[in-house]
């Protein structure tokens, strides 16, 4: 069996637009915390607006990782983050301070906390070959093809989820086997490591929407379009690729492309933000363990979670 440290690690996620970024502050000024990004979209330097990534002001005063570490252009994959997030971990622990994972991609929490295989890297060339089949012929037709090879794995993915089905698709022609087949043991951070996990979710549908509209509206305003252009003509930034999926980019490169019109923006940024919420609250339904929080004016009450906790523990 695994040995656990005695030193905890705190975690926080939840749905886009839920007040995980308030809520880590307020944490962050109560208690000795470093925080570490859970997050696929923040990792990209130059992707500021979109990513709503905390101002340097708040970086100055308050140690945030994982943030602009790759180039757009760049690959940054979970085995990644999970590498870069456990050292990290072991090196906040050595200063004498808490880390607090904070974020919303949930492939990445799964990954860390869970555990990965063992699998080979990501290859940039196979990805590209397998993003132009796309293109020409459609991600439903990928899918029809790890249907024929990998029934198991297939059968775990929508037609339409393009990076988990370009992951499957880029390890069965590195390795000649299914992935299914290439699933072993797993150890990860909920194996090594007490856990305080918190999970933010907004109770009122119609409110949390608002909010949604309201924050993507404010980052048109702030210049969403022209980060994206600039990006775009530097190289670094592409339709298809990992970077130029992520929500709102994604969109504004179509807008860029000339294939939709300026009204058309918004409401296809929120529609698509909507999904990306509702695939979040499916992946905290599937999760156990975690004490929910309902979002916005929370500080007081996640700050009391934690002080208990800590308390009950013996780490304060």
């Amino acid at each position: 069996m695994t040995q656990r440290t005695q030193l905890p690690v705190l975690c926080l996620a939840g749905a886009t637009a839920t007040g995980k970024t308030a809520l880590s502050l307020a944490l962050a000024e109560s208690f000795p915390c470093e925080l570490i990004s859970v997050d696929s979209a923040m990792v990209y330097c130059g992707m500021d607006i979109g990513t709503a990534k905390p101002s340097a002001v708040v970086r100055s005063r308050i140690a945030h990782h994982l943030i602009d570490v790759r180039t757009p252009d760049e690959a940054y994959s979970a085995g990644d983050f999970c590498r870069d997030s456990q050292q990290l971990i072991e090196a906040i622990h050595r200063r004498g301070r808490l880390p607090l994972l904070v974020g919303g991609s949930m492939l990445y929490f799964h990954a860390l906390l869970e555990g990965l295989d063992e699998l080979p890297p990501a290859n940039l060339a196979l990805r590209r070959r397998i993003e132009g089949i796309a293109q020409r012929h459609g991600w439903p037709a990928l899918h029809r093809r790890l249907l024929a090879v990998d029934p198991q794995t297939a059968e775990q993915l929508h037609p339409n989820h393009s990076q988990r089905l370009q992951r499957a698709l880029e390890l069965y022609l590195l390795t000649g086997c299914p992935p299914s087949a290439l699933r072993g043991h797993r150890v990860g951070l909920a194996a090594r490591y007490p856990l305080l996990k918190l999970m933010l979710s907004a109770e009122d549908r119609v409110a949390h929407y608002r909010s949604m509209e309201l924050r993507l509206r404010d980052m048109l305003s702030a210049g969403l379009v022209g980060e994206t252009r600039e990006l775009w003509h530097s190289g670094v930034l592409r339709e298809g690729s990992t970077a130029g999926r992520i929500v709102g980019y994604r969109q504004v490169l179509e807008l860029l492309a000339g294939r939709i019109g300026e009204r058309e923006l918004l409401p296809l940024i929120l529609m698509a933000t909507k999904r990306l919420a509702r695939r979040q609250r499916a992946w905290a339904r599937r999760w156990h363990g975690w004490l929910p929080l309902v979002a916005d004016g929370n500080a007081t009450a996640g700050c009391g979670l934690v002080d208990r906790w800590l308390v009950d523990g013996g780490w304060q």
